[in-house]
């Protein structure tokens, strides 16, 4: 499980001419998010070259991060209806810009007598000790769907882990039943272009969404709805701050959720990520906006989610929830709560990742809660040696975990939970050795930051890592499947082929799509994966254009954003940065799209 290092600063390569831009040291509006991976070398597969995207890449070690004021047991009822109500803050005088870590490193302290979270001093250490981890963390995230099998709560589709039963838990294996057609010629063109935006520093654009009347993009500091096919801009929605995270959940009448900066900041700094918001795609509008303190200082929100209709959103300062039509706040953090909701997993279903004790000591609980009332379903409690870890699913229920540090690879991974959400038990653990598989995910910093790794039709699909193709200099890989009941091996397996890398993308009724990172010659291919024969049936295949090629290698898997439907591939970037001339042409959005 390579993890791309972080990038280094943003300079003229010194790498053979065309190739793909690096993504520049953060800086001007830098969120609470992790840097962006270094994109692959442009020319992958060329005459000479011994790597593809995915290949041998240094791994980038995660930093630690700090426990939250206050340990202890795990209360009775962490949901209980708020009784104060929330108040709308501005950040307070002294708030730490995140971006801009203290000079001596601050070791993690314990709230004094294990209190609450109203200590003001404490949570300016915390958050400054927060802002290295988040810095020097490496990775980035990534928006999730559960796929389009549960149109009811969920209708877009994202890269990353994702989940879909196809109305059989994780005990369904038999494939079709997906809604994706197979295109009487899968030769795609390109749709249309958005440019990267311009900026002196790096500013986070993370967020897609695709449903049936539009495509979203989030840019500098607002959202653009687009034409899906024609990519006319439709609407803009104009925000007051960079987006730090958002939600690749979208409910049935096309909502969503992000967290944002209340203003542009500073240069090399952060205003904070105080602020939540629901949005509603189809009027490209925002429904409400709100906040929380945490004594005088506004609470930074790194998670958000969207779970039918609510809105959940998790910190070490605990979590809350609303209901996305009205703002009604459902659940807000609690001053005396010894533990916390680092974050939640969304889509069908609601799971809370809930922590409990000191780092280096820490108690992990996962729980399925009710996402109107907050009560819990059922819970499983993780083993011993697990700091972090990160929702890959949630229906089926799917945790990734390092435990006891044990990946070595900067993944985040070295072991797979399958839970039965029902009763909470522990159906199987599947362990993933980061020499033999592929994908990771940034439990540190997103509870939802699992990438190219789906759950569904009763099975777990993992890419391989790249290992040497049949072609001089070429690599290749596979992708492979393991029963979420046993945790064993299917068998099931297949081929990327020759200069080709595979990586999951979402489920398509019992169907697994991935896409397929190309060779030096080659547009990149979407196809789809019948989830009982393994047979590979190619959706999409780009164009050759050497341009295209170019511009499509630095929006790869890896450390972009992927949406297929409909026959239409969205590739977009989730950082604007400045351009150099020494680059090729950089783009915000590529779309591609068969004739039918």
């Amino acid at each position: 499980m390579t993890q791309p290092p972080p990038p280094p600063p943003h300079q003229p390569p010194s790498q053979p001419p065309n190739q793909p831009p690096q993504p520049p040291q953060p800086g001007y509006g830098y969120p609470p998010v992790p840097p962006p991976a270094q994109p692959p070398q442009p020319g992958y597969g060329y005459p000479g070259a011994q790597q593809n995207p995915y290949a041998q890449q240094p791994p980038a070690h995660p930093a630690p991060q700090p426990p939250a004021p206050g340990y202890g047991a795990q209360p009775h009822n962490p949901y209980a209806q708020p009784t104060q109500p929330m108040q709308a803050v501005q950040p307070g005088y002294g708030y730490p810009g995140q971006g801009q870590p203290p000079t001596v490193p601050m070791q993690p302290q314990p709230a004094p007598g294990g209190g609450g979270r109203n200590n003001s001093t404490l949570f300016i250490v915390v958050a400054a000790v927060v802002a290295i981890a988040l810095i020097v963390g490496g990775g980035i995230w990534y928006a999730k769907s559960s796929g389009d099998d549960d149109k009811k709560n969920d209708t877009a589709s994202s890269s990353g882990g994702t989940g879909g039963s196809n109305g059989k838990g994780s005990g369904g294996s038999g494939g079709g039943g997906g809604k994706e057609k197979v295109p009487s010629d899968p030769a795609a063109k390109v749709l249309f272009q958005v440019p990267l935006p311009q900026t002196d520093d790096t500013v986070v654009t993370s967020g897609s969404w695709l449903t049936d009347t539009v495509y979203a993009k989030s840019g500098i500091a607002e959202i653009v709805g687009y034409d899906p096919a024609k990519g006319t801009e439709l609407w803009t929605l104009k925000l007051p701050g960079p987006i730090c995270a958002a939600s690749g959940h979208v409910t049935a009448d096309g909502r969503t959720a992000i967290t944002f900066q209340p203003k542009m900041p500073a240069k090399n700094s952060s205003a904070g990520c105080s602020q939540i918001a629901a949005i509603d795609l189809t009027a490209g509008k925002k429904l409400w906006t709100k906040s929380i303190n945490s004594g005088d200082y506004p609470i930074t929100f790194q998670n958000v989610t969207v779970a039918q209709q609510t809105v959940a959103v998790g910190s070490s300062d605990g979590g809350a929830a609303f209901d996305i039509d009205s703002g009604k706040a459902l659940w807000q953090p609690k001053p005396d709560d010894t533990c916390y909701d680092a974050g939640y997993g969304g889509g069908s279903r609601l799971v809370a990742v809930r922590k409990c004790g000191e780092y280096g000591d820490r108690k992990l609980s996962i729980q399925t809660i009710d996402p109107k009332s907050g009560k819990v379903i059922s819970e499983y409690k993780m083993p011993d040696g697990v700091e972090y870890a990160a929702v890959v699913s949630t229906d089926p229920l799917v945790i990734a975990a390092d435990v006891g540090d044990a990946a070595g690879d900067g993944s985040g991974i070295s072991d797979y939970f399958s839970i039965d959400a029902a009763t909470g038990k522990l159906l199987a653990r599947i362990p993933a050795p980061g020499d033999t598989y592929g994908g990771r995910c940034d439990g540190i910093t997103r509870i939802e930051g699992c990438r190219q790794v789906v759950a569904g039709n009763g099975r777990l699909y993992l890419m391989t890592e790249p290992h040497d193709g049949k072609g001089d200099f070429s690599r290749t890989n596979e992708i492979v499947s393991f029963d979420l009941k046993t945790g064993k091996p299917t068998g099931q397996r297949a081929e990327a082929g020759d200069g080709y890398t595979l990586s999951p993308l979402r489920m398509d009724g019992g169907n697994l799509l991935a896409y397929n990172a190309p060779p030096y010659d080659k547009g990149g291919q979407v196809v789809s994966i019948d989830g009982g024969s393994f047979k590979a049936t190619k959706l999409l295949e780009n164009p050759a254009e050497r341009s295209v090629r170019q511009a499509e290698t630095s929006l790869l898997p890896d450390y972009a954003e992927l949406l297929f439907a409909k026959g239409r591939l969205y590739m977009s970037a989730v950082y604007a940065h400045k351009s150099s001339s020494s680059y090729g042409k950089e783009y915000l959005v590529m779309a591609f799209g068969t004739d039918g």
